[in-house]
This record gives structure tokens, sequence and C-alpha cells, in this order.
């Protein structure tokens, strides 16, 4: 047999070793990822006995929508999960314009002092003014119980920013911008009909990283918010968990509070709740997720 094919052949096997190694861990990691998902929605569905006697390993035990039905009863978890999505939805687009704005002028050559800018910017990142001086700022500006307060103090996210510029100077070309200039377009003209159609990707990535951080905020409201009302959802369900946790410690061994079942009963629904729109809109931007984040991250 010719050395060149023996080499092509061990070429050919070893590739096939690695991709199926390859797959062999995606299969462990996603498993190891989709378990605990699955475990929650099949103590979402299940009897409390059955939860609390360790029954559920799988599947559902004494299957019932029951749990379901009580949230979706529940005014409190209701009005807190259209608190969430309006203060997803605003403090996403607030974010994504204003982190637009200062990405944009930040990725010309023309201006003036960049720079230092970016180092200030930068600075950031690592040093902050604290959360005392934060709170009493948010205080004087009157914003407290308004969803100014978690939307405001973190308008901008530095990485979003730096990943957002990096994709302006590696994506967007001088020569368009000079070409634009010439047939007299004016920069914010250049940045609303050119830049931004050809930035979906980034834009797309940012409000992704974004939408994630309000809908999983909760130490903000809990900081900004004193009214119930205006609580997100994550505060009802960390009070929710919290209270479970205290039946369970207050609880004897022989009767179990008639409380205690029902917080243990929509304690698991609401977490699938609070779970479901991420993981809905995530396969719709997936795409988009990995070409942003490689763009920004590696070319920049």
């Amino acid at each position: 047999m010719p050395t060149e094919t023996i080499q092509q052949k061990r070429h050919f096997n070893s590739d096939t070793f690695v991709l199926a190694t390859i797959n062999v861990l995606l299969v462990i990691i996603c498993i190891v990822t989709l378990y605990p998902l699955i475990i929650v929605l099949s103590n979402s569905v299940s009897d409390p006995v059955a939860i609390l006697e360790g029954r559920v390993r799988f599947l559902p035990v004494g299957f019932s929508l029951e749990s379901y039905r009580k949230v979706l009863e529940n005014k409190d978890i209701v009005r807190s999960f259209f608190n969430s999505l309006r203060y997803t939805l605003i403090g996403t687009f607030c974010n994504v314009v204003m982190t637009i704005l200062a990405a944009y002028p930040l990725s010309r050559k023309d201006l003036v002092g960049r720079n230092v800018l970016m180092l200030g910017i930068t600075f950031t990142m690592f040093f902050s003014g604290g959360m005392i001086p934060t709170f009493l700022v948010v205080r004087k500006l009157k914003m407290m119980n308004t969803m100014w307060a978690i939307i405001v103090p973190g308008v901008i996210s530095t990485y979003n920013l730096i990943i957002t510029r990096t994709f302006f100077q590696t994506n967007i070309p001088s020569e368009l911008q000079d070409a634009a200039l010439i047939d007299g377009c004016s920069n914010t003209k250049f940045l609303v009909q050119i830049v931004l159609p050809l930035s979906t990707t980034i834009i797309v990535i940012i409000s992704m990283f974004y939408a994630v951080g309000h809908w999983n905020a909760y130490f903000g409201p809990i900081l900004y918010f004193t009214r119930k009302a205006k609580y997100p959802l994550q505060v009802i369900l960390r009070d929710i968990v919290m209270s479970a946790h205290a039946a369970d410690m207050t609880a004897s061994d022989a009767v179990l509070s008639t409380r205690f079942f029902e917080i243990e009963r929509i304690k698991y629904a609401t977490i699938i709740i609070a779970s479901l729109p991420m993981i809905i809109v995530y396969p719709f931007v997936m795409k988009y997720f990995e070409k942003g984040v490689m763009m920004g991250a590696i070319k920049g």
C-alpha cells in the first residue's frame, strides 16, 4: 500500500476519533445542562408529597396542573410577570440606543481623543462608585420606586460597548463613510440609513445580553423598590423560595403545614414560567448570538 494512502487513512481515522469524542462530550454537556430543567419541570406538575419524599427523579409523579392554576390565580405573580416584561422591553431599548450612540463615535478614527475616552470607559469595568453612592444618587434624583432606578444606573454596559465599537470598526469600511460624506450624507443619516442596517448581528447580540440581564435582575429592585406592586417576577420568585425554606425549617416531621404544601406546589411552576421567555427567544437569535460574539471578541 502506498505511503500516501496510509497517511491519508491515518489522518481520516484521527479526524473521526476527534469528531466522535467532541460529539460524546457535547451530548454529556447537553444532558447535564437539561437535567436540572427537566427535574424542575417534572416537579412543577407532580404531587407535592412526592416531591418532599424525593420520589420525583426524572418523570412526574402524580401528574397535575394544579400548580400552574395556582400561579395564574396569584395576582402578585401575574403582576410581577408583566412588570418584568415592561422593565425588560423598555430597559433593553434604552440600553441598545445608548450603547450604539456611544460606540459609533468611538469607532470613528476622526474622533479626537477617542483613546483617552476609551481608557476612561474601560476603567469603569474594574472600578465603580459602589452600591451606597449609587443608591444615594438614585434617591437624590427621585427615581426610587420607578423603573428608571434599575435602568439608568446601568444604561450602558462597558463590555457591550466595546464589542459594539469593535464590530463597527471591523465591519463598516472607512471608505464607505468617506463616499457617503462626499455625497452629502450627514453623520446622523449615515448611522441610521447605512450603519444600522449593516449591524443587525451586533444589535441582536447586545439586545439579548441586555434583555437577559433585565429579566433576571432582582438585587436592584430590592434596593430601589419599597412597593410590592413594583416588584419584578424574580423578586417574587425569591420571596416564594425563601418562604418555602422558612416553612421547611418550622414544619414538624409528623405534620407539614398547609402553607408549606401550597408554597411547594407553586415554587417550581413559577421557576418554569420565569424561564420560559428567554428559552423561547434564544433559538431565534442563536445564529446572531454566535456570530456577534465571535466578531466582537476575536477581531477586536
